[in-house]
């Protein structure tokens, strides 16, 4: 059978059979497959769930599921037109599974298409402002989810004690006798591991609450209308609970930096505090469930992802590259090394963005 027709088979799982379907290729994600289907004249996105990364594909759709609806009822409650264009809904399959496991145990899932909206991979100033208000209505709305805390689709995702316990392995272990020539970079990571305790520390306190996260906070995870209105927040399957300075600060770590994310030439790389003042700008309008431990700490969750994902780079390299995907032998290395110029660069300005939330929150 070919890939086409096994995909029109996985499709009618969802919809009535029909002969007038077509299914193309959608995007380029990196975890999911993604398919448009256009069937009798309506529109879906098909999806393989990459199960090798979300092992829980029933608590993961349950989690979708869960904060769709929540959604949908905020909207409906605000009087909001076009609805379906503002919260992904998804197609149940015809047993009432939101899944379907296929022959071969892959998981597909079926959303509607949501027509006329766009995303960005590129950012500006302004653009990060509409990023801001997206995200911070986003976790606006799920303030208050009703029931248990949602599930853990990647345990310990964006947990720095964690992440820097598997780094302190990695260390020790030395699969890849990579350890010798960067010791430097290991000094580096270890000199600042106390201080990147502070959000555990916090939450110990009281003071910090782990609330409704997306997770993945990139520009690209926002659909925008012709005009560039925000239409709504995509890309859930990451959604969790979590520390508000992490959504903030993923945000600012893929959106504000001048280089690339594995950029060779260090001096490519620096915090551009006009997308961080655009973005700070819009989420704080939106997010008005902050507390002020959280309001006075999100420059330092800028510093926090970045520290984090500089760590888990460099953790990947150590073990031998079994994470990442890779270009080159050093891939993991360059990576690093560009994400500790940024947190440098970010700890050189640290100052300035907490006086531009000061400034904005007042």
């Amino acid at each position: 059978m070919c890939e086409i027709e096994k995909l029109r088979n996985i499709a009618f799982q969802f919809i009535p059979e029909t002969k007038d379907i077509e299914i193309k290729p959608l995007g380029a994600g990196h975890i999911n497959d993604s398919f448009k289907v256009t069937a009798d004249g309506k529109e879906y996105v098909l999806q393989r769930i990459n199960h090798a990364i979300f092992k829980n594909v029933p608590e993961l759709q349950n989690n979708i599921l869960r904060v769709t609806t929540h959604i949908r009822r905020k909207l409906q409650e605000k009087g909001e037109s076009e609805i379906n264009r503002k919260v992904l809904t998804l197609v149940a399959a015809k047993n009432g599974a939101l899944f379907h496991q296929d022959a071969s145990g892959n998981y597909w899932r079926l959303m509607d298409f949501i027509a006329g909206s766009k995303s960005y991979d590129n950012i500006n100033p302004q653009l990060a402002y509409r990023a801001g208000l997206a995200f911070g209505d986003f976790q606006r709305m799920l303030a208050d989810l009703p029931g248990a805390p949602l599930f853990e689709t990647i345990p310990h995702f964006h947990d720095m004690a964690s992440r820097l316990a598997d780094f302190s392995e990695s260390v020790k272990a030395d699969r890849a006798k990579r350890v010798a020539k960067t010791s430097g970079i290991i000094g580096e990571i270890e000199a600042r591991a106390e201080e990147f305790g502070l959000p555990e520390r916090l939450h110990r306190e009281g003071k910090l609450p782990k609330r409704t996260n997306h997770c993945d906070t990139k520009v690209n995870n926002i659909l925008f209308d012709e005009n560039d209105k925000v239409l709504c927040v995509v890309d859930l399957d990451t959604v969790m609970p979590g520390y508000v300075l992490s959504d903030f600060g993923d945000f600012i770590r893929t959106g504000a930096n001048t280089g690339a994310e594995d950029d060779k030439n260090l001096d490519n790389i620096s915090v551009d505090l006009a997308i961080f003042e655009g973005y700070a700008k819009g989420y704080l309008e939106k997010a008005t469930f902050l507390n002020e431990t959280e309001i006075e700490n999100l420059a330092f969750g800028a510093k926090l992802l970045t520290y984090m994902q500089t760590v888990r780079f460099f953790t990947d390299y150590l073990n031998g590259d079994t994470y990442y995907k890779t270009e080159y032998p050093e891939h993991n290395l360059v990576r690093t090394k560009a994400q500790f110029k940024l947190l440098q660069s970010l700890e050189e300005n640290f100052d300035k963005m907490k006086s531009i939330v000061a400034k904005l929150k007042k």
